[in-house]
């Protein structure tokens, strides 16, 4: 039996979507119900078996993908991402701007590369992509650009990896201005703690991927500004903006201890 959720949920039947960062996790996640809605799903990540085991189970389950490998941290790659695509199938619909690293060291101890890699990685790999895939969606008035910043996008947590998705967040959101009128929309979904190989260090309960891939599949068909995953986590996000000095005190004594090497971060996501 079909339950009426799902019915209900728009279809994507014909659509041609890259989904970065889709080894695992969210990523992983999103790419399976891109192609449950009927997407033609293109897997891009580092890992490739990986990556291919997530291809065969999309096929296995009777949707359509492929396995483009790509480092977003290398800009040929991301531009020959893009190039693969449309030599492949003619148009990009969709792009979910999901790849990303998080951070634990604190910022005197994090060699210079290792910074320069982690922005590389969780922005500007997101920016050169959907610069790669925009003419093409701006030519036909068509496409959705979706990218996955973070709670810590909006709440200052760790600073490179906070700096990194305030800079998701604020190109979103300046890209979404700028766009308005040309078919093309423009979404941010910024999760909190969502249960992934990035917070295994988290002890307590937390949504799985599956929540985030539903959020994103259903920005397609209807576009917003941004939503923060799970909702409760407006509050967070609120106090922070309107209350920063409550805000502050509420971190302190939540995650506060001496700054030490290799510490784990708390709140990524």
């Amino acid at each position: 039996m079909v339950h009426e959720a799902e019915t209900a949920r728009p279809t994507l039947l014909g659509d041609v979507a890259i989904v970065t960062g889709a080894s695992s996790g969210i990523g992983a996640a999103t790419a399976r119900e891109l192609a449950r809605r009927g997407a033609t799903v293109v897997l891009a990540a580092r890992r490739v078996d990986e990556l291919e085991a997530q291809a065969r189970a999309i096929r296995q389950a009777g949707g359509e993908a492929i396995v483009i490998p790509t480092d977003v941290a290398d800009a040929s790659q991301v531009t020959l991402l893009a190039e693969r695509t449309m030599a492949t199938f003619g148009r990009i619909d969709v792009l979910v701007n999901n790849a990303g690293a998080g951070w634990s060291k604190p910022l005197a101890s994090s060699p210079p590369d290792d910074v320069i890699g982690l922005l590389e990685v969780n922005l500007l790999g997101a920016i050169l992509l959907t610069r790669a895939v925009l003419p093409d969606m701006l030519e036909r008035r068509r496409g959705a650009v979706i990218s996955v910043g973070s709670l810590s996008g909006r709440v200052a947590m760790e600073p490179l990896y906070s700096a990194s998705k305030y800079g998701v967040r604020g190109f979103s959101l300046a890209l979404r201005r700028q766009l308005a009128g040309t078919g093309v929309s423009v979404s941010l979904v910024s999760p909190g703690n969502i249960d992934t190989a990035m917070t295994t260090h988290v002890r307590a309960a937390m949504p799985q991927p599956e929540l985030v891939a539903t959020t994103i599949a259903d920005l397609v068909a209807h576009p917003r500004r941004e939503v923060v995953v799970p909702g409760r986590h407006y509050a967070i996000a609120w106090l922070e903006q309107v209350l920063p000095g409550m805000a502050d005190l509420a971190y302190r004594r939540r995650h506060w201890s001496p700054v030490k090497e290799e510490e784990p971060a708390t709140w990524t996501s």
